[in-house]
């Protein structure tokens, strides 16, 4: 076996993993790299045989309590010679000691299992063609618009870690559009919708109900257009699974959210979009 050279990825290196993630069908969006370096640049990792990339993965501190590990990827030719466990080695000692979590494909769940991860409950991507409202919702407004102190707080019901710096390049990213609805002074429902190397997706996407994510939708949707849409679900909201449905939209695609500890207790029911598979 040649020995496998393992460094940090530089920011504009991280490209390179989301090629790979769309290789395998992962279809990530257009301008996820630069916003996956804003929390974590140290957290993506690139292996090298020879100076030639060979491996990739990323794990993302988010604070000091909570990491998530994606782009777990060997290049297909060089698979199945220990390159993959070295790079994973290294990806969670960068994550070391908080509590890690990934969406991990459903095949490899067992693997998870024997490095310490524990089932969550399974992320299901839904996807189709679907028309753009004839008449959006005028109950929205754009989510740039608002402070980012009250889309953090709100986030923090749905996610593990504070994640401040994401979601400001989440949100700002040119082709990236947002919108939230607000009830009686407070935040009731949000998402950003973003193309991708095939349609666009949704994610993330947070409500009270429902309606309110309904209404969400619909004006992400006639800010996009008509085309195909993808929708990571939690399968335990039964309401988010309903509205994928409802939207034409049928499942493509599954993973397993694990975890390696206790987090805190998350409102999975306001969860009717996940953000990325690759970061959480």
């Amino acid at each position: 076996m040649n020995d496998l050279s393992i460094r940090h990825m530089q920011p504009d290196e991280i490209a390179l993993a989301v090629d790979w993630a769309a290789a395998e069908g992962w279809n990530p969006g257009l301008a996820d790299a630069p916003c996956f370096a804003a929390e974590d640049p140290q957290g993506f990792f690139i292996g090298e045989l020879d100076g030639e990339p060979a491996a990739v993965i990323s794990c993302v501190n988010y604070g000091a309590r909570f990491a998530f590990l994606g782009f777990y990827i060997v290049r297909p030719d060089l698979r199945g010679r220990g390159h993959g466990l070295k790079i994973w080695n290294a990806a969670i000692a960068h994550a070391r000691p908080r509590v890690i979590g990934l969406d991990g494909v459903v095949a490899q769940q067992a693997n998870y299992q024997k490095s310490g991860f524990a089932l969550a409950y399974a992320n299901v991507r839904y996807g189709g063609t679907v028309a753009a409202p004839s008449a959006p919702s005028d109950r929205t407004v754009a989510l740039t618009d608002l402070p980012m102190a009250l889309i953090e707080a709100d986030d923090a019901t749905v996610f593990p870690a504070p994640r401040p710096a994401f979601l400001r390049a989440w949100i700002n990213t040119s082709g990236h559009v947002g919108r939230a609805l607000m009830h009686d002074g407070r935040l009731a429902g949000w998402g950003v919708i973003r193309p991708c190397r095939t349609g666009r997706k949704i994610g993330p996407l947070v409500a009270d109900d429902r309606a309110g994510a309904e209404a969400v939708v619909a004006a992400l949707l006639a800010s996009a257009g008509s085309g195909e849409v993808f929708l990571d679900v939690p399968a335990v909201n039964r309401d988010a699974v309903a509205l994928a449905q409802g939207l034409g939209l049928s499942p493509v695609f599954e993973t397993a959210r694990m975890y390696t500890g206790a987090i805190p207790a998350l409102r999975i029911d306001r969860l009717f979009g996940v953000t990325t598979f690759e970061l959480g």
